[in-house]
């Protein structure tokens, strides 16, 4: 077929467009044999090429190159052609894709949740795909009744291309369910009443297709928004009207005019949410700890209450240890897997055994009473549940059909993960260097597990069956919230563990021989070390991050938004050192320490021997160790020339103190010896780069070491203008170019709404990296982003935004309204604005005046945790505040157990507060 391509695009000089596409004749999807285009006027590029049957659908993008060199492409999903065979022509005139202002609804949270058409009878056509003719991950796929279908079919609108048509197609995602899209033109006399309506088949694309002789040369038209009820007029689209320019007349073209995009008013709705992690859910089924179908009865309060997003935590396996510390939901053994503890076991199958059927119902009833998540006995009774069930019916769900598509769709991750908890458990422990024969990964190796009779066979298949099991009850879960206009969001941490299937299998993406975590902030004065690994951020470029990509589409399978954990991470991340316990002895990286002439230039005399080793003066002994000083000064410490005194080499890291103080039985004694050495090994100015020698990082938070205090007043205030510089300007523009190298391509992967908790030091690049992406913030109150302002103002949350009266890792409003009262006090008067004492606790009508703040505020999403909805109800909120505090970041051991003090069946029994909240929210236009 002739087809002849046509786009308005504006170069400089040097530049030229080119065509790639999926058809060979347009270079097979190799964006290196690209096909040139021609420029026939100023601004107008033309191609006209002859594409065989066989390259239809046609998936094809445009690029620029400048000097032969690729500088840009277009936003999203390549175009597609897919025209009717009868034609013999096919005349195409595109617009430049662009990342649009309102980027945000395209997402699949708006596409198949909230803005979702749940009706109509599209017909399947053909099978989109991307440039190499893989199956896409773009566009809204649904089947016969509406129903979003698996990647790869899709129902392509452009396969009506007939003969003698124009096809108009227009993006316009913000339009809503009660609403639709039509085209009024000049020839109707512009009445609203008598305008086409567009097909929404393909939304957020509308597709129209008339006879050409039905546009005469220079119609004038514009797009309306109408009701769908009534065809009644909602607006006009704005600016000026469009017209029909000079399109092929012959009776065998099939014309396309796409790429418009409907000029609307960049949308102003506002939604609600709510925060809560799957394991703190309680129904009246679940088994002592929250599943994934709990969350179908949350979905059905959030509907009800007028909330149209629910965040959760990661939900991947952090199975290690088999006990409680196993909680913690961001150490994770697989970045695929799902926690074994969400499956609902009546769901996955029911025992045949009536004891056992009335054993375990004992337990779930036993557990389900208890006010928090006993962890070990919640995951062990499931355990043994799937064991018995297994017994009974894995061989034949391992033999359906079902079953083999869900193994042979993820065998990639499947068989380490499952290969990885044999092992694990086979040697009790997860650190898989202490596995005989098994410390480096073999594929070949753990493809034998899964042959009938290997010892290994029913642990491994016991495993999958469970991961089948999971994703099939997550995916319906997806759909239920769909139905009900809700989305679920989930979490991806920026870390993974170093005992992690992920680890195993890809070692050279990772440096195993340092730690993630975050520099000192308010709730965590010594920084935070997470232990995970960092990455190898060189090294997953060669392969154009295809193990994050891989993680960003599994998250696709079950969720419509996400929250990156950690986002800085992206721009670099806090790295300390396997020697440190602290987070306050890391570093950022990647970044650009300094040389020992750099720190001299701003009038510090850098001297490695008295700012870079840990230094400690005579009298500082007492304060430190108290009436053990003489007993540090005997065991631990050593004295340099100056009188001052050092760590010996035996105790000269914080692991190394760890490891000597371990023997200690006196627990007080242990901790005041082991504070103040840690001290002490803190106690320097600068940190040397470990990949780069004799180039120095200044210690965050220098300031307040006994080393900074000792320096003359002259090299303080140098070494402040170098901390400044260093910390504050110095990475901005080396920071945002690595940003903008790495999260565009994992975006771009997946369809998913994309938000970040860019909370802590945000460098002054962050901003303008996520406004660019079009990344929706995380803004809290309580942790504002203003320098010298003690709490944020609501009034000026950035639009692309998600504002959250408190997170996780925070205490929720009413315990925090009475952890400090000169705190509470003056929120109470500035931010509140109400006049004397604020009161002791925070009472209903305070926890609403809150809220309303938050409602109120210009973000995107107001999404709260479920205790701070609960607050405004005295009768339905925990009487005990300091009860439902979810994570306590500075207690690494923390057991992760809160759960709601009732269910979510007597949430929605109690119909009044449910209203009144919808009221709420509604009153805020949300």
């Amino acid at each position: 077929m002739n087809v002849t391509f046509h786009i308005e695009y504006h170069t400089r000089w040097g530049q030229e467009l080119f065509l790639s596409g999926s058809s060979p004749a347009l270079g097979g999807g190799d964006e290196s044999r690209a096909v040139p285009m021609r420029c026939t006027s100023a601004g107008e590029w033309t191609l006209e090429q002859e594409i065989p049957a066989s390259g239809f659908p046609l998936a094809y993008r445009y690029i620029v190159r400048e000097n032969g060199a690729l500088i840009d492409r277009e936003w999203g999903g390549p175009h597609r052609l897919h025209p009717d065979a009868a034609a013999a022509r096919c005349a195409v005139f595109d617009s430049w894709s662009a990342r649009p202002a309102d980027t945000a609804f395209y997402a699949s949270a708006f596409v198949d949740g909230i803005f979702s058409r749940r009706s109509g009878t599209p017909t399947l056509v053909g099978t989109c795909r991307d440039m190499s003719g893989n199956p896409a991950l773009v566009g809204t796929c649904r089947d016969t009744s509406g129903t979003p279908t698996p990647v790869g079919t899709c129902r392509d609108t452009s396969g009506s291309l007939a003969p003698g048509t124009l096809t108009l197609s227009v993006e316009a995602p913000t339009i809503q369910p009660q609403e639709v899209l039509a085209v009024v033109d000049s020839l109707s006399g512009w009445d609203p009443s008598r305008a086409r309506r567009l097909d929404d088949a393909g939304f957020p694309v509308w597709t129209l297709s008339q006879p050409l002789d039905r546009w005469p040369l220079h119609t004038e038209y514009k797009f309306v928004v109408l009701r769908r009820s009534d065809g009644g007029l909602v607006e006009w689209e704005e600016g000026s009207n469009r017209r029909v320019g000079d399109l092929p007349s012959a009776g065998d073209t099939a014309v396309v005019v796409r790429g418009l995009r409907l000029r609307r008013a960049l949308s102003g709705w506002k939604g609600a949410g709510v925060a809560l992690p799957v394991f703190s859910l309680r129904t009246e089924s679940s088994f002592g700890i929250g599943d994934f179908v709990d969350l179908r009865r949350l979905v059905d309060w959030a509907a009800a209450a007028g909330l149209r997003l629910i965040q959760i935590l990661p939900v991947n396996d952090t199975t290690m240890t088999h006990t409680w510390s196993d909680s913690y939901p961001y150490n994770a053994n697989s970045i695929f897997a799902l926690h074994p503890a969400y499956l609902r076991l009546e769901e996955a199958g029911r025992l045949s055994d009536a004891r056992s059927r009335r054993r375990f119902a004992a337990l779930q009833k036993r557990l389900n009473a208890l006010p928090d998540v006993d962890y070990e006995q919640a995951v062990q009774a499931k355990e043994a549940y799937v064991a018995e069930l297994f017994r009974e019916q894995g061989a034949e769900t391992l033999a359906g059909e079902s079953y083999r598509t869900f193994f042979e769709a993820n065998r990639s991750w499947l068989v380490p993960y499952a290969a990885f908890c044999y092992l694990r458990d086979r040697y009790a422990t997860p650190d898989y260097t202490r596995w005989p024969g098994y410390d480096r990964y073999d594929p070949a190796l753990a493809e034998t597990f899964f042959t009938p009779g290997h010892p290994a066979w029913e642990a491994v298949s016991r495993t999958c069956f469970v991961q089948y099991h999971l994703d099939r009850q997550l995916r319906a879960t997806r759909d239920y919230a769909h139905r009900k206009g809700v989305v679920l969001k989930g979490d991806i941490p920026i870390g993974i563990s170093r005992h992690s299937v992920d680890a195993w299998t890809h070692a050279p993406l990772f440096h195993l021989d340092s730690q993630a975590g975050a520099p000192p902030d308010a709730f965590a004065v010594q920084g935070q070390n997470w232990g995970f690994p960092t990455y190898n951020w060189p090294e997953m470029e060669k392969d154009g991050y295809a193990w994050w990509k891989a993680r960003f589409r599994k998250m696709a399978d079950y969720f419509d938004a996400y929250r990156i954990d950690h986002i800085l991470g992206f721009f670099r991340i806090w790295q300390i050192p396997c020697s440190s316990v602290q987070g306050v002895m890391g570093h950022f990286n990647p970044a650009l320490p300094l040389t020992p002439e750099e720190i001299r230039s701003f009038g510090f005399p850098f001297e490695p021997q008295r700012h870079a080793r840990p230094l400690l003066s005579v009298p500082m002994l007492a304060p430190l160790f108290g009436e053990y000083a003489s007993e540090a000064v005997r065991r631990y410490l050593q004295p340099v020339s100056d009188g001052s005194c050092t760590l010996r080499p035996e105790v000269g890291t914080q692991r190394k103190i760890e490891q000597a103080l371990a023997r200690l039985r006196n627990r007080d004694k242990r901790e005041i010896l082991r504070n103040g050495l840690f001290t002490l090994a803190a106690n320097v100015l600068f940190l040397e780069d470990p990949a780069a020698g004799n180039r120095w990082h200044p210690r965050i938070d220098a300031q307040r070491t006994a080393a900074y205090q000792a320096l003359p007043d002259e090299e303080k205030r140098a070494f402040d203008r170098l901390y400044e510089d260093f910390f504050y300007h110095r990475h901005n523009e080396f920071w945002k170019q690595e940003a903008l190298k790495k999260l565009p391509p994992l975006i771009a992967s997946t369809r998913m709404l994309v938000c970040g908790e860019d909370l802590g030091m945000i460098p002054a690049c962050v901003p303008d990296v996520m406004d660019t992406l079009q990344i929706l913030s995380l803004e809290i109150q309580r942790m504002p982003k203003t320098f010298g302002s003690t709490f944020a103002d609501t009034r000026t949350y950035p639009r692309l935004s998600v504002c959250a009266t408190s997170t996780h890792d925070m205490s929720p409003l009413r315990a925090w309204w009475e952890e400090d009262k000169a705190l509470t006090q003056r929120f109470y008067n500035d931010v509140l604005g109400l006049p004397g004492e604020a009161p002791d606790t925070c009472t209903p009508e305070i926890a609403g005046h809150i809220i309303g703040l938050h409602l109120g505020s210009p973000s995107m999403w107001a999404v709260l945790p479920l205790q701070d909805w609960l607050a405004q109800d005295a009768a339905l909120r925990r009487p005990d505040c300091r009860a439902e505090r979810i994570n306590e970041p500075a207690n690494p051991r923390h057991y992760w157990r809160y759960r709601m003090h009732l269910t979510v069946e007597q949430l929605l029994d109690d119909t009044g507060f449910t209203r009144r909240l919808r009221q709420q929210i509604e009153t805020f236009h949300r």
